[in-house]
């Protein structure tokens, strides 16, 4: 019974991603996010319709619950997407707790229709130096005030806000 569940979660977010073809709005991705089997939130690839690079499905949907739970933590929380989650998405899932992440295509399936992100990877193993996009430091001691003072708050003891 529990993998009908799992599985009928999965249709949707496959659906949202054809939906998105079909409707021209754009890259074939759907994500859907779940809290005790209750579907909080879903969202196809956003990117076009938004003119927003960040809108993945992923991202998107994640927005979504967290307005819908009012709340930045999505702990107990599953994500159901279509397509295994570019690096971007994989940082998002993380920020915001998401429990579990259930995937049918694979990096591999979306990098042979042109959705590559295995430059992403390489870049994050280089060297700052050896980075293809330059990364240049400015004004450090000017901004290292802003962490003392969010030091000073207590909020720190919350690990990644």
């Amino acid at each position: 019974m529990e993998n009908q569940l799992h599985e009928k979660f999965m249709r949707m977010a496959i659906e949202l991603s054809e939906y998105n073809i079909k409707q021209g709005l754009g890259g074939p991705f759907g994500a859907v996010i779940v809290k005790d089997g209750i579907v909080i939130a879903s969202s196809a690839n956003m990117v076009i319709p938004e003119n927003d690079p960040t809108a993945h499905a992923e991202v998107s949907a994640i927005r979504l619950a967290c307005k819908q739970l009012g709340t930045y933590n999505l702990s107990g929380c599953e994500i159901y997407t279509s397509c295994e989650p570019c690096p971007m998405c994989l940082g998002a899932i993380y920020w915001a707790r998401i429990d579990k992440i259930y995937y049918a295509n694979t990096k591999a399936d979306a990098a042979d229709i042109g959705f590559d992100d295995h430059f992403i990877y390489n870049e994050i193993e280089c060297k700052m130096e050896d980075r293809k996009l330059p990364f240049v430091q400015l004004l450090r001691e000017e901004a290292l005030p802003a962490f003392k003072e969010w030091q000073a708050t207590g909020f720190n003891n919350i690990k990644g806000y």
